[in-house]
């Protein structure tokens, strides 16, 4: 008699790829290599969670596409099509998804803080810059690029100028982000802080998943009313120094690194 072996459907998390960076020396390596990951978990992926600037820089037009990103693209909307839900929690760096995004790669989109039932288990996600408090310069800037009025004034602007831009900007950013593997930040304190205050309000939130710092990081939470809690909080890590994600089967969560 031929046994079938079960295979224990996962849930994945992954943040701050920055596709289409300045800084990487091979932009279609960095690609290529998130794509392999996605077809190295499409056996046993029943859900994907992208926490955030999945792209380092993206503004999506009503009538173009802008360049790049064909393989990684092709992958999710392969990956949708078979079935596997993939959920993208926009980022400071690609805060301006619309319609393409979702609509033709059949991805779920959010943009906030996102609380949802995974295997069984109650999860909080969110890319983390949002959390507050933030700096007022940060705040009047998250304010400024949701804008409507301003995002129509934007696209009005030629590529060949916002690009550039763009890309500069995001040398700078990433010029002045925290070292790796910083285990003591404001900005980590920010989500410590965030996070005991969310586990107290919902005992019921297992685990708080962020990416933004470009840190990986894990540590159990311990709010004042309950030294007993089993909350976890975890950040992501990136794709630029240690291609981490974490996987959840339904009873343990754990990270990893991808080895190409």
């Amino acid at each position: 008699m031929i046994q079938f072996q079960r295979v224990t459907k996962k849930a994945y998390f992954l943040s701050d790829l920055h596709l289409g960076a300045p800084y990487f020396p091979d932009s279609r390596e960095a690609e290529r290599r998130v794509v392999a990951f996605l077809d190295s978990i499409r056996h046993d992926a029943s859900e994907i969670y992208l926490l955030g600037d999945i792209l380092d820089y993206w503004y999506e037009y009503r009538y173009v596409v802008p360049k790049g990103f064909v393989r990684f693209f092709g992958k999710l909307a392969e990956l949708a099509d078979a079935g596997i839900r993939i959920t993208w929690l926009i980022g400071n760096h690609d805060i301006w998804i619309f319609d393409y995004i979702p609509s033709e790669l059949g991805v779920e989109v959010v943009d906030g803080i996102l609380t949802r039932d995974i295997l069984g288990v109650r999860f909080l996600l969110a890319h983390g810059d949002g959390i507050p408090p933030l700096p007022r310069t940060f705040r009047m800037l998250r304010a400024l690029f949701r804008n409507r009025l301003c995002q129509r004034l934007f696209s009005g602007i030629h590529p060949r100028w916002t690009v550039p831009f763009a890309h500069n900007w995001s040398r700078h950013s990433r010029a002045n982000g925290l070292p790796p593997m910083a285990t003591s930040h404001p900005l980590l304190d920010n989500l410590r802080s965030f996070a005991i205050s969310q586990a107290e309000v919902s005992p019921s939130i297992r685990y708080f998943i962020f990416g933004h710092l470009h840190i990986l990081h894990r540590e159990r939470i311990v709010s004042p009313g309950d030294i007993s809690s089993s909350s976890e909080l975890i950040v992501l890590g990136d794709w630029i120094h240690y291609f981490s994600y974490a996987v959840f089967d339904g009873h343990r969560l754990s990270l990893h690194r991808f080895q190409a």
